[in-house]
C-alpha cells in the first residue's frame, strides 16, 4: 500500500489507460448471500421502475466483456476506464469498484431510491439498463485499475486537531477508528488500501475524489435512506453520526491520496510531487 501527500513523498497512483476488459468465466447464478434484499415499493414516476433493485436478485454474475460494450455511455463522464479524468471535480471514480456495488447503485437510480448528488444525470442512463446490464457494467469496471489523487496536506491551525495536517486526521480514523465513540476503523470493511470487499459489496474507496467522499459521508451522517432496511447505509450512518465536519474533510483528504500500487504513478505525477517536496521549507538543523 502507498499513500501520497500534497507536499510529501512521490508515488501516487496514475490512471489506467486500457479501455477493453477481459471476459470473465461463464457466469453462474448469483448465490443467495449476494442477492440484494427486496426494496420497499416506491412511487413510480415516468421512466422509473420501483422493482429495479429487487430484480437484481434474479441476475447472474456479470460478464466483463459484455459490460465493456455496454459501458460506452459511461465514458463521457466517468472516463473510458472509470477514472473520471475529464472533470474529476464533478464525476466520481468508478474504476476498480466492486461489481455488485456498481449494479446496486445503478438499480437504486433506476428505482428512484437514490436522488443525491448527480442523480439527475444518472437516472436517465440507469433507466435504459436491464438488471443484467447493470451487473455486466459492474463487472467491467471491477476489472479496471483505479487511480488516485493527492491528499490535502493543509495544516490545521486551531481547534482539537491544531498542529496536525488535514489528511492525518482522516488517516487515524481510517486505520484506528475511535473506541471512545464506538467508531470502528474503516480498514475493517474497506481494507488497508481502500479496495473494499466485493463479497458483501463494501465499495472501493481508495483514490476517490475528496469532494465525493465528503458528500457521501455527510449523507450517511444524516442517517436517512430511501431504501427500506438498508443495512449497509445503517452501518455507515452509525459510524459517521459523531464525526465532525473537520473529521469528514480529513477522511476525504486521506482517501483521495490512498492507493494500493506504487507503479500506477505517472511520471508527471511523480515529478510534480518531488518538485513540491523540494520547494517546501526544510526543518532547521540547529
Amino acid at each position: 500500500m502507498r499513500h501520497i501527500r500534497a507536499y510529501g513523498l512521490a508515488g501516487l497512483a496514475g490512471l489506467a489507460i486500457a479501455a477493453v476488459a477481459y471476459a470473465q468465466s461463464a457466469p453462474p447464478a448469483a448465490p443467495a448471500s449476494e442477492a440484494p434484499a427486496a426494496a420497499a415499493p416506491a412511487a413510480s414516476t415516468p421512466g422509473q421502475d420501483p422493482n429495479a433493485y429487487a430484480e437484481l436478485a434474479k441476475t447472474h454474475w456479470g460478464d466483463a466483456k459484455a459490460g465493456a460494450a455496454k459501458a460506452g455511455a459511461c465514458a463521457a463522464c466517468h472516463g473510458l476506464d472509470g477514472n473520471a479524468t475529464a472533470n474529476p471535480a464533478l464525476y466520481p471514480r468508478i474504476a476498480g469498484q466492486g461489481e455488485l456495488f456498481v449494479a446496486k447503485q445503478l438499480a437504486l437510480f433506476k428505482a428512484g431510491l437514490r436522488t443525491d448528488g448527480n442523480a439527475a444525470m444518472m437516472i436517465p442512463f440507469a433507466q435504459a439498463l436491464s438488471p443484467q446490464d447493470m451487473r455486466d457494467i459492474g463487472a467491467y469496471f471491477q476489472t479496471q485499475h483505479s487511480g488516485a489523487g493527492i491528499a490535502d496536506d493543509t495544516a490545521i491551525t486551531s481547534g482539537a486537531y491544531e498542529g496536525k495536517k488535514l489528511y492525518q486526521v482522516g488517516e487515524k480514523l481510517y486505520r484506528q477508528g475511535d473506541s471512545s465513540r464506538g467508531i470502528v476503523a474503516c480498514t475493517a470493511c474497506h481494507g488497508p488500501d481502500g479496495t473494499g470487499n466485493p463479497g458483501p459489496a463494501y465499495p472501493h474507496i481508495g483514490g476517490q475524489q475528496s469532494w465525493y467522499v465528503e458528500m457521501r459521508l455527510a449523507e450517511y451522517r444524516g442517517g436517512q435512506s430511501a431504501l427500506k432496511d438498508d443495512k449497509q447505509f445503517g452501518l455507515m450512518a452509525l459510524e459517521t453520526k459523531s464525526l465532525s465536519d473537520e473529521e469528514i474533510k480529513g477522511l476525504a483528504a486521506y482517501l483521495q491520496g490512498l492507493h494500493n500500487r506504487a507503479d500506477q504513478a505517472s511520471p508527471a505525477d511523480v515529478a510534480a510531487a518531488k518538485a513540491a517536496a523540494a520547494a517546501a521549507p526544510q526543518p532547521s538543523k540547529n
